[in-house]
């Protein structure tokens, strides 16, 4: 009786797939980005949504060709984005998109700010890209490995909080929601301090530019496509407290774990 022949392993199957997935994302990246620079530094209305967050033509036109491309390509996926809410949330796989992650930076003609793109399985993300349409910088992250413009990329080693450079989105929204003495008596002790915030404090951990991000309070479309890139990258980002960064509200990265445990510990006395 014949050896009955094996077919391709569910893990290449899931690979294969992936890889799928990360050209859609470009393509995602490709199609929003046009959009978004025609209206850099360029006259439009700056609407005020519920939250007095601001809200422009380009971040809805940017989401608009996303959801317009993902309901083509995978009909049956989900879809989640800032500004025009779910679409079919029951679904196994979910696209979670912020077209300008950093819209005050946008408006203000800064160039801090980028595209959020995350794919999501059975809850959690998979896939994570963060792209800079006008210097055209793609960084995604599968959470084994990053890439920025196809180029491996990994988080620097730093122990040492005296070391450290850190970052943070706000730094009068972290006395609203986490403990603010403590996190100003961190941000006296790294080596430097800086506002780079938003999904670029993100970019600029993951690529070796900086140590410590801080945001002591996201929504979902501003975390998702993070945790796999800073992880891809070999760094570890966790909630305020060093808990799932998904069930948390604040979020912690940092490109080395034991520095990442030191400023847990730190922001939480």
């Amino acid at each position: 009786m014949g050896e009955k022949k094996s077919g391709p392993s569910e893990v290449a199957i899931e690979r294969a797939e992936l890889e799928e997935y990360k050209r859609f994302a470009r393509l995602l990246a490709d199609e929003s980005a046009p959009i978004i620079r025609r209206y850099f530094r360029a006259g439009y209305a700056v609407e005020l949504k519920e939250d007095l967050t601001p809200v422009t033509i380009a971040d809805r036109g940017a989401e608009e060709r996303m959801r317009e491309l993902i309901m083509r390509e995978f009909p049956d996926h989900g879809i989640l984005g800032e500004e025009f809410g779910h679409e079919r949330p029951d679904a196994r796989y979910q696209w979670v998109l912020d077209p300008i992650d950093g819209t005050k930076n946008f408006v203000a003609g800064s160039y801090l700010f980028g595209t959020l793109i995350a794919l999501l399985k059975d809850g959690r993300p998979i896939l994570g890209v963060i792209n800079q349409p006008l210097v055209n910088d793609f960084l995604i992250g599968d959470g084994r490995d990053a890439w920025l413009n196809d180029r491996p990329v990994h988080t620097r080693a730093c122990t040492r909080i005296e070391d450290a450079i850190l970052l943070n989105t706000d730094h009068w929204n972290v006395g609203k929601h986490q403990n603010g003495a403590a996190f100003d008596a961190l941000t006296r002790r790294v080596k430097r301090y800086h506002n780079w915030g938003d999904c670029h404090g993100y970019y600029l951990v993951a690529i070796g530019g900086a140590d410590i991000m801080t945001d002591p309070i996201m929504n979902v479309w501003d975390l998702m496509a993070l945790i796999p890139i800073i992880e891809g990258a070999g760094g570890r980002i966790t909630d305020w407290q060093g808990q799932d960064p998904i069930a948390g509200s604040g979020i912690v990265a940092c490109g080395d774990a034991g520095l990442h445990n030191e400023v847990i510990r730190l922001l939480n006395p």
